[in-house]
């Protein structure tokens, strides 16, 4: 079995044993040999390729480890005070084709990529009635959407430049279930883009309407082209996709308090009603699950229900105070950034109020994700929001000369988050200037939601910055080292798993 495990390492978690089971830690150990599958038994009606998509794709969407990833190589965190170590070679910039993060990335999206595949040409085998025709359309779209962002998703991480659409991008094998002798090259940026594009026209096409944050959605197929055309340097669409989000999903920025509020972080009352699920903050609201704001796609972590791999429990043992054990706490730079902006409500959104700054300045506890009732580390995963359309079109309007845009949309997601209802965003005077001001923002609204790692690697040499940790960002005595602009590990290594037992694939440059 072993053997098996690692000739197959690409297939490891892709190759199933019941296609309607919930438990997602058997595709690591279940290898179904050729011919097991019976895709008649599951595949042979509307309603058992609705409960399959329910059952076993949607849940198995996680971007949990790339978060976490995220944080610890760069400088969004620092250890706290009651790690156990957890995370130190990678916070300490070491790196290799044996990193198990790398490793759970990799799988768990070649997870995904399969439940759907396996959906979609399990649906062949359905003839659904006159009748039925929508809802079975309506199913293989969401599952081509889920797939293609499971392609996004990997190849953020594993591809040295996405820009370049001659570079090796991952492994494709469109509209077919590997087999146990499945072995694949990679693809190019190319073939994955066509297959990703491929994938998200017929969604756009077939997908019916519906305004859940939880499920796929014409906004969610806008959000993942603006995301992806921004990384691959196509300004001219990614803006034409984020508009549309803007323009289309009925959606707007939430806000730090609600009109006429008073907001008094020294009154207890206050504090109170701020952190409470039902938060007096629409903005917070949005980070207990008490609304969906404007969130446009969100991963369901309920708080009574299926073992997930909890965000929370990254940063923290217990809960997210500091008498909780916290694993890692806020990088100090990102405290500064927030502590120096006047009445910027992520300051106390983001940082749970049991942060004692006189007796442990260093123990910045992260209370992005509280929990919710009774569920301490719970929280929904928040994958595409609306500020991060905002910061797209800025990004794209520097592109096009339009300083003066660029700055209008980083001032409204700035003024959306100060609870004066004023912020301050400089006229930028070069498109450096402006890049180097949309970092930040970007810094400080998307921190721990996964984007900083591929952000500094996009545009931290454009915009004349670096990673920017604090020098006391480790435990004492640890020299505290950032990756320069340009290193090899701003890419993930192909893990080691999946080259030994597929031979022809060929490794990131550095590993």
């Amino acid at each position: 079995m072993k053997k098996k495990i690692i000739n197959l390492s690409i297939l490891s978690s892709l190759l199933l044993g019941s296609t309607l089971s919930l438990n997602s830690c058997r595709d690591a150990i279940d290898i179904v040999q050729d011919g097991e599958i019976n895709q008649e038994v599951f595949f042979s009606s509307v309603d058992n390729m609705d409960k399959y998509l329910l059952g076993d794709v949607y849940p198995n969407i996680d971007n949990s480890n790339a978060v976490y990833l995220t944080s610890i190589i760069t400088d969004e965190v620092r250890p706290g005070k009651d790690s156990g170590g957890q995370g130190y070679g990678i916070h300490r910039l070491y790196l290799d084709s044996s990193d198990e993060l790398s490793r759970s990335i990799w799988l768990q999206n070649n997870l995904t990529i399969n439940r759907a595949t396996r959906l979609i040409e399990g649906a062949k085998l359905v003839t659904p009635t006159a009748n039925e025709t929508g809802a079975y359309n309506n199913i293989i779209a969401q599952a081509r959407a889920i797939r293609a962002l499971a392609y996004l998703q990997q190849l953020t991480y594993f591809s040295e430049d996405m820009s370049n659409e001659n570079a090796l991008g991952i492994l494709v094998l469109k509209d077919k279930v590997p087999t146990a002798e499945t072995k694949l090259p990679r693809s190019t940026n190319k073939e994955v883009y066509a297959a990703i594009e491929e994938d998200l026209t017929f969604a756009e096409n077939n997908l019916l309407n519906q305004s859940s944050r939880y499920y796929v959605s014409k906004d969610l197929v806008n959000a993942i082209r603006a995301r992806l055309n921004l990384y691959r340097g196509k300004y001219s669409e990614a803006k034409q996709y984020a508009q549309k989000v803007l323009d289309l999903s009925r959606l707007s920025l939430s806000k730090a308090s609600l009109p006429g509020a008073t907001v008094d972080p020294n009154n207890q009352d206050w504090v109170d009603s701020f952190y409470a699920d039902n938060s007096s903050s629409p903005y917070r609201k949005i980070w207990s699950d008490a609304a969906q704001g404007e969130a446009i796609f969100t991963l369901s972590r309920p708080e009574v229900g299926r073992s997930y791999t909890f965000i929370n429990s990254r940063y923290n043992t217990n809960l997210s105070r500091l008498d909780g054990q916290p694993l890692w706490v806020m990088g100090l730079n990102l405290f500064n950034i927030l502590d120096n902006t006047p009445g910027d409500i992520r300051r106390y959104a983001f940082i749970d109020p049991s942060t004692d700054l006189v007796k442990q300045p260093d123990q910045i506890i992260i209370d992005k994700y509280p929990g919710k009732g009774s569920a301490a580390l719970k929280n929904d995963v928040k994958v595409f929001r609306l500020s991060e359309m905002y910061f797209i079109l800025a990004e794209c309007a520097v592109n096009d000369g339009d300083l003066a845009s660029a700055r209008n949309y980083i001032q409204q997601v700035r003024k959306a988050r100060n609870y004066s209802g004023t912020a301050t965003t400089p006229n930028y005077t070069s498109a450096q200037e402006a890049l180097a001001d949309i970092l930040k923002e970007r810094r400080v609204e998307l921190a721990f939601e996964g984007h900083r790692y591929i952000d500094l690697k996009r545009l931290a040499a454009k915009a004349g910055v670096t990673m920017d940790r604090n020098s006391a960002d480790d435990i004492s005595g640890v020299p505290v080292k950032n990756l320069e602009n340009g290193d090899y590990r701003y890419t993930l290594p192909i893990p080691l798993s999946e080259i030994a037992g597929n031979p022809g694939i060929q490794q990131n440059r550095g590993y």
